[in-house]
């Protein structure tokens, strides 16, 4: 093939603004697409996680065509990523593989045994700035979100002119260079794969006749309505660069005019800047993904109950937003951000369960399961994180309920046995009597379950559980 550069696939599932592919490209000779599938992510990550897989899958195949159109096509080869990158630079006589850089543990361990195999070279690209350009004046990492957010945002936002285009055309790979077959995977008609889907959602939410951000900073908690942009899976696999969407933030708030427009625009930004400062814990912190960060709340004294898990899992707790919320997970590999926050405080502080057995239910069933944000999602409702809520914030799933989903039009939706219950009842269907119940089809106990677990007792039982914790510590326990 003569001099070629390898373009190392990971999570920059895309050809616009992906500097990986631009680095590559830069050199001047063959550009080798080369995804990997790596058994240890295969089989440890997303062996469970079907629907995840099949996103993934269904980005694969949106990207060869993508790629097909532009005179290349994508490369995929199976095993050890230190074995399998080496042995295709060999194959195609490359003297560069150019990938972007990520910052997991485990990321970060295998593409250093690639470097010393073969020459790599790692672009910026996950995030819009990398952790190690933000900390405090001593040089620190920041662990609180608000001062991050000010760091970040001085270092500027992009616009559109900093974004890298598509390449109209790509360097043709010889028939000989074999790859294996692409499964036409897809996650669900909700979430269409691939870079196209990805940038029509950003331009409907972002620049429509209808522009959701627009709304966005007072309507994004609303369970009950279609308030927020659903590109966390796009992003996830990196069909959308950080820069294009904070680019797009940035642009939906420029009117000095549109003073709405300008205050949702800085509210989804700041949402942004949430996935980032995950990403810099993790990348400061990796021990996060084995244990709580704060040292204090190590040893709460969880309870172990898995008939009470299984009924957070299954849907079947008998609060009805949680079970919603639960179900609409299972269904669509996704679940909107407030649902997130509702059942993970359900699970840690009503139920007193271990948040690590939460953040594995959502690894295994969400489409944009992240290890980052997930975790900090987690650490964050249990109060064991960076930047968490305090432990004695214990939500109360009915006034969240009736405060984000006020006509109960989400719980209807996903637990249609409540479906004919009025709405000053629908989720507390425990305050209809027997009579009530009979004739709104919904009995408690047979066609929908009791409460599992009373909130106000639950309230009680986990403030002294945490507070064993921090006494415990206090002691040096």
């Amino acid at each position: 093939m003569g001099e070629a550069t390898i373009w190392w696939i990971r999570r920059d599932l895309r050809l616009r603004d992906n500097r990986a592919l631009d680095g590559a490209l830069a050199r001047g000779g063959a550009v080798v697409p080369l995804f990997v599938r790596d058994p240890v992510l295969l089989e440890r990550v997303h062996a469970e996680a079907e629907k995840r897989t099949r996103f993934l899958a269904g980005g694969l195949a949106a990207l060869d065509r993508d790629l097909r159109a532009r005179g290349a096509r994508l490369v995929v080869r199976s095993g050890p990523p230190e074995a399998v990158v080496p042995a295709v630079a060999h194959e195609v006589g490359a003297e560069l593989v150019v990938a972007e850089e990520e910052f997991s543990p485990y990321g970060r361990r295998r593409d250093g045994a690639v470097s010393r195999a073969v020459p790599l070279e790692l672009t910026p690209g996950l995030t819009v700035h990398h952790p190690r350009d933000l900390g405090t004046t001593a040089a620190r990492p920041y662990t609180v979100f608000t001062p991050f957010r000010r760091a970040w945002l001085a270092r500027g936002v992009p616009g559109r002119g900093d974004l890298l285009p598509a390449p109209s055309a790509l360097p043709a790979l010889p028939e000989r260079l074999a790859s294996e077959r692409l499964e036409p995977g897809a996650a669900s008609a909700a979430f269409p794969p691939g870079e196209a889907e990805a940038e029509r959602r950003l331009a409907a939410f972002a620049h429509g006749a209808q522009a959701g951000i627009h709304a966005y900073g007072e309507a994004r908690d609303r369970l009950d309505l279609a308030a927020t942009s659903a590109l966390s899976p796009y992003l996830r696999f990196g069909m959308l660069s950080a820069r294009t969407t904070a680019a797009a933030a940035r642009e939906a708030g420029a009117d000095p005019a549109a003073r709405r427009a300008r205050s949702g625009a800085d509210v989804w930004l700041s949402e942004l800047v949430w996935r980032e400062f995950y990403q810099s814990v993790l990348w400061h912190f990796p021990f996060v993904l084995r244990m709580a960060f704060g040292r204090r709340l190590r040893h709460v004294p969880w309870r172990e109950a898995p008939g009470d898990l299984r009924a957070w899992q299954d849907g079947r707790t008998g609060y009805p937003v949680v079970d919603a919320a639960m179900r609409q997970l299972a269904a669509t590999g996704w679940m909107h951000n407030r649902a997130r926050m509702i059942v993970a405080s359900f699970l840690t502080k009503d139920l007193l369960i271990d948040w690590r057995h939460g953040e594995a239910w959502f690894m295994r069933h969400l489409l944009d399961g992240d290890p980052a944000a997930n975790n900090g999602g987690w650490q964050w409702a249990a109060g064991t994180g960076t930047d968490a809520a305090p432990y004695f914030r214990i939500f109360n799933p009915v006034l969240q309920a009736k405060k984000f989903d006020p006509d109960g039009a989400y719980v209807r939706r996903w637990v249609p046995e409540l479906a004919r219950l009025p709405a000053a009842c629908v989720h507390a269907p425990w305050e209809l009597s027997p009579l009530a119940q009979e004739a709104a089809g919904c009995r408690l106990g047979r066609d929908y379950p009791a409460p599992i677990v009373d909130h106000g007792a639950a309230r009680t039982r986990t403030l002294a559980a945490y507070g064993r914790s921090l006494d415990g510590e206090t002691r040096g326990g």
